[in-house]
């Protein structure tokens, strides 16, 4: 070897240590920058007809594992969405009240209950008559509130929807801009590491509206694919959109309803998305808060029904009627029935109705039996109306030897498409009790997956910086040694450069 070849080989060596150390240097001044991964900076020896003549700096690459990298998303996609459902549903579960202190549908079911008891025993006391007024209001203002939180949960969803749709549309034009920044890098031959961090954050981001896998390519390019095989454009341009609308209680989406679909470069995906904020917020709409209203408006309506059939006109909408519970849901009277029903007018203004009663009964084959109220000055102690009411209206009968009709669980929902799992509750204490377990007990699920992604999330958090994160230790130790080697070439340049010398010296 010659003098010169060794003295280029040995600079070709400072050369790379110092891109080394350099590289080393970033990736200890970025340990707590977020995305952050660890860069590898690799030489690559060059030779010539069998001789070494030097080493070339190859692009820094990063040390990710995509696999890992790919796990950690999903969790964030899972963790947002059931943060999401916690949040909103939180709100309905405060609506139902607390049913320790009693003041529960199912509980204020019990209360009015104990008011008839209560009244039973003096039907001719004056306040009595009035607590059960009095509890009838609190009933129906339960019913009102919650019919009125879920409502408005349903309008946060599709706010949310139409919020997430923007927030995709902002990570995919992200991604997209810097998909075209890697590949042109790597065109060049220089490094693109630093933002393939920036790009994998915002595709962290865009996990957090959908559930997503990305394909990688050679030369910087990826295919972000939705679960449920929607190619995701990356041309910088909106793919996403949900028109804005006010959603009522008695409006859908799909099909003749008036609610507006997720859209995808104008393909409806309402239903096919999958994971994140995205399909929690259109679940929660179209799905989980419809059948909690039906049930709520179902439960308003048969504890109405089921005293309009033992004679006493208890609880009526707006209009002073009382629904019929044998149409169908959807359509039918039932729908929305939680949110206007009321005390009765006449109730109200004549408490001693509950005694009395409102109207006649007439006896049908499966139905309560025939009912005449207390006339003008009939007894004080008239009690046919009370026991009536407390026998078969929260009673799982209507009559002796006849069940109530069963409360639907089928073709709920604006629509008629949803199905509730409360079944089998004959009492209508019993489905308030279920009703308010179910649907408070929903926040506490999602809570309870909002803790399992967390610790999820948590935990391939850990091991992704454990793999592929900067360990400052490490790479401080890896400094001493490149400095070590970095010495031992500037030696090996020093001893060529005195041969030199000492040469040229012999010369002269």
């Amino acid at each position: 070897m010659t003098l010169d070849l060794a003295l280029s080989v040995a600079r070709s060596g400072l050369r790379l240590l110092d891109r080394q150390m350099a590289r080393t240097a970033d990736d200890i001044a970025n340990a707590g920058t977020e995305g952050h991964t660890r860069k590898i900076l690799e030489g690559k020896a060059l030779s010539a007809e069998g001789t070494g003549i030097g080493v070339r700096s190859l692009p820094a690459a990063r040390d990710v594992d995509l696999a890992l990298q790919a796990a950690e998303m999903r969790a964030g996609g899972d963790l947002a969405a059931a943060a999401l459902r916690t949040d909103l549903l939180g709100a309905v579960e405060t609506a139902h009240g607390r049913p320790e202190d009693g003041d529960s549908v199912g509980g204020l079911l019990s209360t009015l209950r104990a008011a008839f008891i209560d009244l039973r025993e003096a039907p001719e006391d004056p306040i009595r008559r009035s607590a059960v007024v009095t509890a009838s209001g609190d009933l129906a203002a339960r019913f009102n509130g919650v019919a009125r939180a879920l409502e408005e949960t349903r309008q946060a969803a599709h706010d949310a929807l139409v919020q997430e749709a923007a927030a995709a549309n902002a990570a995919l034009a992200e991604i997209a801009g810097l998909t075209t920044d890697i590949r042109r890098e790597l065109s060049a031959g220089r490094t693109a590491a630093d933002l393939e961090d920036k790009r994998d954050l915002a595709l962290g981001r865009l996990a957090q509206s959908l559930d997503i896998g990305v394909i990688r390519g050679t030369m910087g390019e990826i295919t972000v694919v939705a679960r449920g095989g929607m190619v995701l454009p990356l041309d910088g341009a909106p793919a996403f959109s949900v028109t804005p609308a006010t959603v009522g209680t008695g409006a859908w989406h799909g099909g003749a309803g008036t609610l507006p679909g997720l859209m995808l470069r104008g393909e409806d995906v309402t239903r096919r998305v999958i994971g994140g904020r995205m399909a929690a917020a259109a679940e929660l709409r179209d799905l989980t808060l419809p059948r909690m209203q039906a049930e709520l408006d179902l439960a308003a309506a048969h504890t109405a029904a089921r005293f309009e059939a033992q004679g006493l006109r208890l609880f009526t909408d707006g209009a002073g009627t009382v629904p019929d519970v044998t149409l169908p849901y959807a359509g039918g009277p039932v729908l929305g029935f939680a949110a206007a029903i009321g005390v009765n007018p006449a109730v109200a203004a004549d408490p001693a109705l509950v005694r009395n009663g409102t109207h006649a009964v007439v006896a049908v084959p499966g139905g309560a039996t025939a009912f005449a109220p207390n006339p003008p000055g009939g007894p004080a102690g008239f009690a046919v109306l009370l026991d009536r009411v407390l026998d078969f209206t929260f009673g799982a009968n209507v009559a002796a030897g006849s069940a109530h009709p069963g409360i639907p669980t089928a073709a709920l929902g604006p629509d008629g498409s949803l199905v509730s799992t409360l079944s089998g509750l004959a009492s209508l204490e019993a489905y308030g009790g279920a009703l308010v377990a179910t649907q408070s007990g929903a926040r506490a699920e999602a809570e309870a997956a909002r803790e399992r992604a967390g610790a999820m999330g948590e935990l391939l958090g850990t091991r992704m910086q454990q793999r592929s994160g900067v360990d400052v230790d490490r790479e401080v130790a890896a400094m001493v040694e490149l400095q070590n080697a970095y010495t031992i070439n500037a030696r090996v340049i020093a001893t060529v450069q005195a041969m030199w010398d000492a040469l040229l010296g012999s010369v002269r």
